[in-house]
């Protein structure tokens, strides 16, 4: 008789306490199938579940642990900080300490505001837009997450992609009405849009590298044409670099391509781990935030002490010489020899890609662009993939739609785990022949 693992028991107890037994509805597992696994510590590229079983980590907790987990330095300065209290209520030195971290690195955020996630730093940023624009309509991009932000669950991607709905229920029509949704790097969609409403909006806002539908880079031009709309119709162009702000490159997107932003929304990264975000830009934007304006944010927490301490020293870490160049050509590698490990296998149908210690992986005969090639990759090949890979220590994102993320420790075992499994998953996968089932294509997960 098969004994009942402690992440049975543990998901079993947790259904009676959560919705789907989760706090975050991709960690339920109900788009691969499965129990999901509950951990219970973390160290450098590693994780060990409640039955003490250790896994290769490619979510980084969706993105912050880029020095990887339990740093010693980070750790230290969560220590000291915790120290002298959790919280205040008040201004402190960190926080400005902080953020002139971050105007460093992102010169177009002249002026920000700490939160305590992404979610609320991109919610705040279209309300600023809002209020400085006088203007009520936003455009996105179909496949790009924001938060679950009311008037941006519209086309949207991350656990939304996963669970097949386009939309959130419980938001009204009106809100709904008020986003205007293009095809991501569809640039004549975008001029289409402005052609017809342009003096009613308030503000683009678009992941510049987009992670939440899976790994999608911009076309050649999409960025350059976004930032030019903007200017010339008076509207705000956010860039919300929550997932790939300091994890693409030392100054995110914004960097790596010279485009500035009017507004940009961070998270994650700047967290080192612990709950913070921020949202920030042009000066004469965010004067318009009280005090000083009429648009309304707050937050009690927002510039913890505890997340600001963990948030800078991830940022020193990361801001030390090399680390960058390092880990794009430690994720690039990898991603090469997952190319080269299916084709070992015989199999065409998958292709990588990567930017920074940010990753993609598609069941494809090409890397998907859009929205509609990201959901005609082959799913049920993904899910049957992702259980090879979890059943030899290699923990994927749940989701088709999700991109992956590596540590800065990374390097040797680590990546020779992760290349061993897959060939032994790419090899399992040739000979069940799902790669080539025409009618795994498409469809969104149920």
């Amino acid at each position: 008789m098969p004994t009942t693992s402690a992440n049975d028991q543990l998901f079993e107890e947790s259904q009676q306490h959560f919705p789907g037994g989760v706090n975050s509805p991709v960690r339920a597992f109900r788009s691969v199938g499965g129990t999901p696994r509950f951990f219970a510590r973390a160290e450098g590229p590693w994780l060990w579940d409640a039955d003490g079983v250790r896994y290769v980590d490619t979510i980084c907790s969706w993105g912050p642990a880029i020095v990887g987990h339990a740093h010693p330095v980070v750790l230290d300065a969560i220590q000291k900080a915790a120290a002298h209290g959790l919280s205040f209520g008040a201004p402190t030195a960190g926080e400005s300490r902080l953020a002139a971290r971050i105007r460093a690195a992102l010169p177009s955020m002249e002026m920000m505001r700490l939160t305590s996630s992404g979610t609320e730093a991109t919610m705040s940023a279209i309300r600023v837009a809002r209020g400085f624009t006088g203007r009520s309509k936003i455009l996105k991009f179909e496949g790009c997450y924001h938060g679950h932000v009311d008037s941006l669950l519209v086309k949207a991607g991350s656990g939304l992609l996963t669970f097949g709905s386009p939309d959130s229920a419980g938001i009204p029509a009106a809100l709904a009405a008020e986003t205007l949704v293009a095809p991501y790097n569809d640039l004549a969609a975008v001029q289409a849009i402005f052609d017809a409403h342009g003096q009613d909006i308030a503000a683009i806002i678009v992941e510049p590298i987009a992670g939440n539908m899976n790994l999608v880079k911009p076309a050649a031009g999409f960025l350059e044409g976004l930032r030019a709309l903007c200017t010339a119709h008076g509207s705000v162009l956010i860039f919300d670099e929550v997932m790939t702000g300091f994890r693409v490159g030392p100054s995110g997107v914004q960097g790596l391509t010279g485009i500035r932003p009017d507004l940009t929304t961070l998270g994650k990264v700047i967290g080192g781990g612990m709950p913070m975000g921020a949202f920030g830009g042009r000066k004469d934007i965010m004067s318009v935030v009280a005090p000083l304006g009429p648009v309304y944010q707050a937050g009690t927490l927002s510039g913890n002490p505890v997340a600001v301490a963990a948030g800078m020293a991830t940022l020193e870490l990361v801001g030390s010489v090399g680390f960058f160049e390092r880990l794009s050509a430690m994720t690039a590698e990898l991603m090469q020899g997952l190319v080269a490990a299916a084709r070992e296998a015989g199999i065409t149908e998958f292709c990588a890609d990567s930017v920074g210690g940010m990753f993609g992986i598609y069941f494809a005969h090409t890397i998907p662009r859009s929205f509609d090639e990201i959901q005609a990759c082959n799913r049920t090949a993904f899910n049957r993939f992702f259980h090879l890979m979890l059943d030899r220590g290699v923990y994927l994102a749940p989701s088709a739609f999700e991109a992956g993320f590596l540590s800065i420790q990374h390097g040797g075992e680590p990546s020779e785990r992760i290349l061993s499994a897959a060939r032994e998953s790419f090899a399992v996968l040739a000979q069940e022949g799902l790669t080539q089932e025409a009618s795994a294509r498409g469809g969104l997960a149920n």
